[in-house]
């Protein structure tokens, strides 16, 4: 099976602008953007053919080439990774059988994670994307974040086939009381895509849950797309994306333990 993983990051965040060009610092001290640690990220996944930077910005676009990366340019219509991706998809000489799309957001993300979803993509799921049993601190954050105004990280809500039901910027299903926590799914920031499905959806409009919540997964699931989640493990590793500034933080304190450089 070929694969190929597609980084799509744009400057214009309307959360946080030039946040792909953001400095994290490792164990060592070395600060790296943070569209290199994802780049450096998608290095370490197995079984993969290519990969690529996909960006409308030139000051991401140097960058990127500056530390190696191999850099498709797409338009500034994109409104968001998985349009973005369709038109990588569209300037490649032949089809892979998966696309990857690692949020360039998600240096954090484990070669395992993505790993098990190309290995989910069996001929008969067009689309899926990884899911992580939320820890306690992990689901603290959640509920933080929420409560103080700020947007965080996403929750998926499934039925047992594994088969998407939802998606949203919410703590779903409702988190009460943190000492006694439903079962809460954080869902991580990576989907793979068949070619087919790839571009049915940049021909759909943007639908009205998608729009609500910001999230362009939702766009397979209200055109009729099943979406397959992918439990995956932790194994001791923090997954955390950098949504808002107060993340850097976060992602970087996950750097340190876990003696990234």
């Amino acid at each position: 099976m070929s694969a190929v993983i597609f980084i799509p990051a744009r400057y214009a965040s309307s959360r946080y602008p030039g946040k792909p060009l953001v400095e994290l610092t490792g164990v060592n001290g070395e600060k790296k953007t943070l569209i290199q640690r994802a780049w450096e990220a998608a290095q370490g996944v197995s079984r993969i053919d290519r990969v690529y930077v996909l960006t409308d910005d030139d000051r991401i676009a140097e960058a990127a080439t500056g530390f190696g990366a191999d850099v498709l340019m797409t338009s500034s219509e994109a409104r968001n990774g998985t349009e973005r991706c369709a038109e990588g998809l569209a300037q490649l000489d032949t089809d892979p059988d998966v696309v990857v799309n690692l949020q360039g957001d998600a240096p954090l993300t484990p070669h395992w994670f993505v790993e098990a979803l190309v290995s989910a993509m069996d001929g008969e799921v067009q689309m899926a994307t990884p899911v992580l049993k939320c820890d306690r601190a992990t689901l603290s954050n959640f509920v933080t974040d929420r409560r103080e105004g700020r947007v965080g990280g996403t929750t998926a809500v499934m039925r047992s086939d594994h088969s998407a039901l939802y998606f949203s910027k919410e703590v779903l299903p409702y988190v009460g009381d943190l000492s006694t926590p439903p079962e809460v799914w954080h869902h991580v920031g990576v989907y793979a895509y068949t070619p087919h499905a790839l571009r049915a959806y940049a021909q759909w409009p943007e639908g009205p849950l998608e729009r609500a919540e910001g999230l362009e997964q939702l766009r397979f699931l209200e055109n009729g797309t099943p979406i397959t989640c992918v439990p995956v493990e932790a194994r001791g590793r923090v997954f955390w994306e950098l949504n808002n500034p107060v993340d850097v933080a976060r992602i970087e304190e996950v750097l340190s333990k876990e003696g990234i450089a």
